[in-house]
């Protein structure tokens, strides 16, 4: 009889590409596609009264805000649009504290006395709701018999539809906050963040003679990594189904050791996966633009089109969701976990940061006159100040149990926050730095404002993959955050400090300008003492080395090399005056994000650990003890039919197996207990810093011991889908 596991191994290997859905507009140009399922601005224009249109248009371009007389016309001007493309139901849709979306969808239809029913939606059910918001988690905010939260639509992000074949639904993006006001998501400070950044950057831009721009925006364009694995196999393993991670498994014979896999042919079923993904982001408007294969064997990517901060973070969301949603529709498990498996890459999202403003000139692009290049060394000089200043604050956007899995493991930058530039960037920095005195082609003179900066080409230097924070010719490339993760909390983190910077910075212009100095002048004794003050922080090579982590100390670069050190510095006070100091948090919100990330690594690791004991006892001891009993009577024969010399190799055998079931079974006992005792702590922080400490340890012991039973136990025995089956089976 074949087993299971040889079934979901034939299955897998079998699977044909499915046909993509929407067959029929495949030979359609994208345009036509793209924003298809969006109520953008291209159909309000068409559905909405002209007035009308004029004022939202303003509210969305402008962040102005909404008048609420006009929202019956928006509202069953969407309901029309939604229900023309099949919707039968509205959600609003929101970010909690979770890491996930959330909805709650509510029909369209109301009933009416005559006993019919008819279409509703109105302004008032378009702009807020009210969800049970006793289950979402709030850091102490509210109590949990305390259950009401509100929703607030966000009209800067477009309204959408997700399709299905039961009936299409309308979501609206919006806010989640409690009843006392605080943020109990992560789009509200993020717009916060945005506002303060663009304050602050305006300062600057007015300084530099700029009166016309109106705003400046954060622009982001995360990279995401995940896996695929063929859900036959995956259904076999209860640590993919529950845990998003193998927490048990030997390295397979060939992993990516030949490097055979980045950029290599995508197999045709992955091909077909990634189209209907594809498809579906297009006409939800997200401008997804590159897909390749990563790595490691079994791991991909998709990158899109740079946007503004608060839509990228929503879409990128999306692109999760949708990766998930249509993997099952393939045959597939779509694994976004930073590390699903030992011994191979893991998955992270690379953050693409820049600021824009609202004439669309990227001020992070180096310009070709003296005044333009002066501009952007101001703003590189914040942005060096912010990392090296608030490195704190960024590191905490990065935090959680399955990236501390992942960075600085050879894969993935270090937890040591550092700013790669380049040689060449780096040695005009110098120069500014050395002045006049310097005659060196290295340290060439820079004079700030009169000088012209030599070309920075968009590669101006090999890229170093092995840095946190990457200067790449016009934007900074922030690797260190989880695939997992929403982009929101490391953007929040970037902003507020990148805002702080900027204030320090235009504060002392401004009062250099009021005491009656040139802006030259002003800028030739700043731009100097900054960047002088804030090079250790810069750091071209690499962050792999052993070296590395020492000479970060001798700089004062701080090192958490794990989410609970580093969540323990949350509450210090110079971390909190990144986010109080524009509003960006209120002291009750930071401490509660403090609160809800401990809870949330603690229950992580008490989750993976009592599912790792239960697969040890249900799935892996009895088989290792089947196999023993099959050695002991091996050893037992043998000596029987060819005596004492003849067995030893099976008696060796024999032992070698009952050592590490011996210790497996011990270890299981101490991981149990480890699981058992965090749960008992006292509070999060206590909780957090056992499941490090103990449950980790154990975990750690008992893989070892059961991925060696593994490669020992005869392979008709092993009922887990293995590494070699779960990487390679696509």
């Amino acid at each position: 009889m074949t087993s299971p596991r040889k079934q979901a191994i034939f299955k897998a290997i079998d699977a044909a590409p499915l046909r993509p859905s929407c067959q029929e507009e495949k030979s359609h140009e994208a345009g036509s596609v793209f924003g298809r399922n969006v109520f953008g601005l291209s159909v309000m224009r068409k559905r909405l009264p002209k007035d009308v249109y004029r004022e939202l248009a303003n509210t969305i371009r402008n962040g102005e805000r909404l008048n609420p007389e006009i929202a019956d016309v928006v509202a069953n001007a969407m309901k029309d649009w939604a229900i023309e493309r099949g919707a039968t139901h509205y959600t609003h849709w929101f970010h909690p504290m979770t890491g996930l979306t959330a909805e709650k969808h509510d029909a369209f239809l109301s009933p009416t006395a005559e006993g019919q029913v008819i279409s509703e939606f109105s302004g008032k059910m378009l702009i807020s709701g009210e969800p049970d918001a006793s289950s979402f988690p709030s850091g102490g905010i509210r109590s949990t018999f305390e259950a009401r939260g509100y929703t607030a639509w966000d009209p800067s992000v477009p309204v959408f539809i997700i399709p299905a074949p039961y009936g299409a639904t309308l979501h609206i993006p919006t806010f989640f906050y409690s009843y006392s006001g605080e943020a109990l998501d992560r789009k509200i400070p993020l717009l916060r963040s945005t506002a303060a950044l663009s304050d602050q950057a305006l300062r600057i831009l007015r300084i530099f003679g700029n009166a016309s721009a109106t705003s400046v925006q954060a622009m982001v364009g995360p990279e995401q990594e995940y896996f695929l694995v063929d859900k036959n196999l995956a259904a076999l393993r209860p640590d993919i189904m529950l845990a998003g991670r193998t927490l048990l498994g030997a390295p397979s014979p060939k992993g990516q050791e030949m490097e055979d896999h980045y950029f290599g042919a995508i197999p045709a079923r992955v091909m077909s996966f990634m189209q209907d993904v594809e498809n579906e982001l297009l006409a939800l408007g997200i401008p997804a633009k590159t897909r390749h294969n990563e790595v490691a064997p079994g791991q991909f990517e998709i990158a899109p089109v740079y946007e503004q901060a608060n839509m990228a973070c929503d879409h990128n969301m999306l692109t999760m969701n949708m990766l998930r949603h249509m993997a099952a529709r393939h045959g597939f498990v779509c694994l976004l976990h930073e590390k699903p498996f030992a011994g191979v890459n893991g998955s992270g999202k690379h953050n693409n940061w820049s600021m824009c403003d609202s004439h669309g000139r990227n001020l992070l692009n180096p310009g070709t006159t003296p005044q333009d290049n002066a501009q952007f060394l101001v703003f590189l000089a914040a942005v060096l100040r912010a990392v090296h200043k608030h490195g704190t604050a960024l590191r905490l956007g990065t935090v959680g149990a399955g990236n501390d899995h992942r960075l600085g493991a050879n894969e993935a930058p270090p937890a040591i926050l550092s700013v790669y530039l380049g040689e060449q960037l780096t040695a005009v920095l110098e120069g500014i730095i050395s002045g006049k005195a310097s005659k060196s082609k290295k340290n060439p003179v820079m004079e700030v404002g009169v000088s012209t900066l030599p070309p920075l080409p968009v590669d101006l230097s090999d890229r170093n993959r092995t840095s946190p924070f990457a200067f790449t010719g016009n934007k900074f490339e922030f690797r260190a955050v989880g695939s997992s993760q929403s982009v929101a909390p490391v953007n929040i983190a970037l902003n507020a400090a990148v805002a702080c910077a900027l204030d320090d910075i235009a504060t002392e212009l401004e009062a250099a300008l009021n005491a009656g100095s040139t802006l030259n002048a002003a800028l030739q004794e700043l731009l100097p003492r900054l960047f002088k003050e804030h090079l250790p922080v810069v750091f071209n090579g690499n962050g792999y080395a052993a070296s590395w982590p020492e000479e970060a100390a001798r700089r004062n670069l701080p090192n958490y090399n794990n989410t609970v050190t580093a969540l323990e510095h949350y509450s210090d006070p110079d971390v909190m005056n990144v986010f109080l100091r524009h509003g960006i948090l209120s002291e009750r919100e930071i401490l509660a994000r403090q609160e809800i990330l401990l809870e949330n690594y603690a229950k992580t690791l008490c989750i993976e650990g009592q599912l790792m004991a239960n697969m040890l006892r249900s799935l892996i001891l009895p088989q290792c003890l089947e196999a023993q009993a099959k050695a002991a009577d091996a050893v037992l024969k043998t000596r029987a039919v060819l005596g004492e010399k003849a067995a030893s190799s099976e008696e060796e055998y024999f032992n070698l197996l009952r050592t590490h079931i011996t210790a497996l079974q011990g270890g299981v006992h101490r991981l149990e207990k480890a699981v058992e005792e965090t749960r008992q702590g006292q509070d999060a922080l206590e909780q957090a810093r056992q499941a490090r400490d103990d449950i980790l340890a154990a975990m750690s012991q008992c893989r070892a011991h059961a991925d060696t039973l593994e490669r020992l136990v005869e392979d008709s025995l092993w009922v887990l889908p293995k590494y070699s089956e779960l990487l390679w089976a696509h």
